[in-house]
């Protein structure tokens, strides 16, 4: 199923083609740069240890090593979004049929957030020892959480820069009838109206120092969710006089950072209640919890590339193989739905056995085997893939659930405090009898 995916995902002819229509300064000659793609790949995929291992196991690479790292870290930002919008417009039609009715029927749900690079090994001698590394980079993600994939990403090589100032191509991009979900560094009046022009609606969380209002209405109660009380009123700024809504979520628990009240902006209509609005933007978090899967399950951030242009390569690499992943991941769980329909694939178990079985499945089949799936047709793929996931034995790939958090209740602190005191009894009894 993974080799299936990842031939119809990364055909070599669609990379080069995405290199020759985004491409600025760079050219291919000997190496093609669907070459370098595979070997990132391979290292993002966890089967192969490095860029330099995966070159060495490659039997034809037609160049040097010091001319595939000299390709790699001039690679251009403009070549790396276009394959990650390209990976989610190949796989889209794939994981349309197993889609369901969406979080918000009638909408296009849409997460961004910004991801920085952690410091590399490769750095300047003198400040290899110091623990202050300068980043290579960062990137704005747009993640759809319904479909489970990546759909774009704006490589920036100034990994100080203000997320905002990679929001241009995006805001140029947003179609109508999305719905943009952010945190509160994306709360600005340029890209609020930028949205709304394109007919988009938003929902981002209050900035400290959030566009100044015109004007605002009185607080009303909305009623409650599953974290606390919800409260409305329509606010105003300059030129949208009273035509937005900011939703207050009164937390029953602080959050980590000690927020005890979760202000929200949004531009959807009143038929969406101010309850939901406040459940959508829960959704956020689920870009959190895919990052956090791209730096366990894959190696999106390869320390050994410190380069900005090579470190956002292997990044946007990590982004298809993760697109890939979801796909496989979408399969199993659409396959089992009748028997398993509380089902949830383990990202981590699921790659774990894409990697112990790829090795021998690439002896057994050639090459030659897999072309027939890089230009198949959507359809006949997510039959075939399903065909195989229906074969799959879904113990083995589950995800680990965790157990309930117990409300710390007066009467369950009490309890606490009561076995605590008998096990200092107990000791303290104990040491007593011990000569």
């Amino acid at each position: 199923m993974g080799r299936m995916a990842l031939e119809h995902a990364l055909d070599p002819g669609w990379v080069d083609a995405v290199f020759d229509e985004h491409r600025q300064r760079q050219y291919s000659r000997e190496l093609l740069f669907s070459t370098v793609v595979e070997l990132v790949s391979l290292v993002s995929l966890g089967l192969r240890p490095s860029l330099h291992g995966a070159a060495k196991k490659m039997e034809n690479l037609p160049v040097s090593l010091a001319a595939l790292y000299d390709k790699v870290r001039r690679t251009e930002p403009a070549i790396l979004r276009g394959l990650v919008r390209g990976s989610a417009e190949r796989l889209g039609p794939v994981v349309e049929p197993m889609a369901g009715t969406g979080s918000l029927p009638g909408w296009q749900l849409r997460v961004i957030d910004g991801n920085h690079l952690p410091g590399s090994e490769k750095r300047l001698k003198p400040l290899r020892q110091r623990r202050g590394a300068a980043l290579p980079g960062h990137a704005l993600v747009v993640y759809d959480p319904d479909r489970e994939l990546v759909t774009d990403m704006v490589a920036c090589e100034d990994a100080y820069d203000n997320e905002r100032m990679g929001m241009t191509p995006l805001l140029e991009c947003t179609q109508a009838g999305q719905l943009w979900i952010a945190d509160r560094n994306f709360c600005s009046a340029t890209i609020m109206k930028g949205w709304e022009a394109a007919g988009a609606h938003f929902v981002v969380r209050e900035h400290g120092t959030h566009p100044p209002l015109t004007g605002e209405d009185d607080l009303k109660a909305c009623g409650r969710v599953e974290t606390g009380e919800v409260y409305e009123q329509q606010i105003g700024i300059a030129g949208r006089p009273l035509e937005w809504r900011r939703i207050e979520l009164h937390l029953d628990r602080p959050t980590e950072k000690g927020d005890a009240v979760i202000r929200l902006w949004s531009n959807l209509p009143s038929q969406v209640g101010a309850q939901r609005i406040a459940e959508l933007y829960r959704k956020r978090w689920r870009i959190e919890g895919m990052f956090q899967r791209l730096e366990s399950v894959l190696k999106s951030e390869i320390t050994s590339l410190g380069h900005p242009r090579a470190a956002l390569l292997g990044f946007a690499v990590a982004l298809l193989a993760y697109n890939i992943l979801a796909t496989l991941k979408r399969c199993v769980q659409f396959a089992h739905r009748e028997h398993l329909p509380q089902l949830e694939v383990s990202t981590y178990h699921l790659a774990l056995h894409v990697r112990s079985g790829y090795e021998g499945m690439l002896i057994a089949l050639p090459a030659s085997h897999w072309q027939q799936w890089a230009n198949a047709d959507p359809l006949i793929l997510t039959q075939q893939l399903l065909r195989i996931a229906r074969k799959t034995r879904p113990a083995n790939l589950a995800a680990a659930k965790r157990a309930p958090k117990i409300k710390k209740t007066k009467e369950y602190v009490d309890v606490l405090q009561a076995s605590a005191h008998f096990s200092t009894y107990r000791v303290l009894k104990n040491a007593k009898k011990t000569p």
